[in-house]
């Protein structure tokens, strides 16, 4: 099967899509990219329309429980917003689990999703950690857990098929290992040629969205850099937003 480049690919008829990147945990940009998003419906009246959250709902932000709130009530209210799972929130369920003070949850951000649940990680002894570990599972509601395991690793409309990470080149789509969807980086990265349709991903954050022939990487680092970015496709339309946390001082 020939691949489809970017210029050429076209979401299906009558539906406009959003995909929104990585939020860890920034309930503050999400809140105000539905409000950007539902402001356009609003204007434009599409005939339909998708969300799709990319994954990387928790860690590094401030509100990952707040977050995780918010989606849940926004898939219950339209299940026009579709939720992706990221490493990151795999990492979570995993640290609920077991408590892996060297797992990606414990170093890469975890603590601050430990501490939107008003719970203080402690990791420099053993007793400490399990004391702790099991305070957060106190504290996580079941109603998180159930939403996060269910969270699927892919969707697909038109010519565009969406994941956290990315795909491994030149296996099928609709074979690819949910591990490669929420983790794969270089192979996939660094691969020149098309593929069956556009990937549209997040996970590796960049300064501005990356917009390639293969892929697109809406992934702008909203955790440090205050920007939430999203792709919109309205059949042949390609074109992307952004949300901005206000500068304090000179920063983000």
């Amino acid at each position: 099967m020939m691949g489809v480049h970017f210029l050429d690919a076209r979401g299906p008829e009558g539906l406009r899509l959003y995909a929104v990147g990585d939020i860890h945990g920034h309930l503050d940009l999400l809140a105000e990219m539905h409000a950007r998003i539902a402001a356009e419906i609003a204007r434009d009246r599409p005939p339909d329309w998708r969300i799709i959250h990319l994954g990387d709902l928790v860690d590094r932000g401030p509100d990952s429980k707040g977050v995780i709130e918010f989606l849940i009530a926004a898939t219950a209210r339209d299940s026009r917003n579709i939720v992706l799972a990221g490493n990151h929130d795999q990492g979570f369920l995993d640290f609920l689990d077991y408590p892996d003070p060297t797992g990606l949850f414990a170093r890469n951000g975890g603590p601050e999703t430990a501490w939107s649940y008003g719970v203080a990680l402690r990791m420099a002894d053993a007793l400490g950690l399990h004391q702790t570990h099991a305070a957060l599972v106190r504290a996580v509601p079941d109603s998180h857990r159930r939403f996060l395991r269910r969270l699927p690793a892919s969707t697909t409309f038109g010519d565009f098929f969406f994941c956290h990470a990315g795909i491994r080149p030149q296996i099928p789509l609709d074979e690819q290992d949910p591990r490669d969807l929420l983790w794969i980086r270089g192979e996939f990265l660094n691969y020149p040629a098309l593929h069956p349709k556009v990937i549209v991903h997040g996970h590796t954050p960049q300064a501005e969205a990356e917009v390639m022939p293969n892929r697109v990487n809406v992934d702008t680092g909203a955790f440090h850099s205050g920007i939430l970015t999203a792709l919109v496709v309205d059949r042949a339309e390609k074109r992307l937003i952004s949300v901005e946390l206000p500068r304090v001082s000179g920063r983000r």
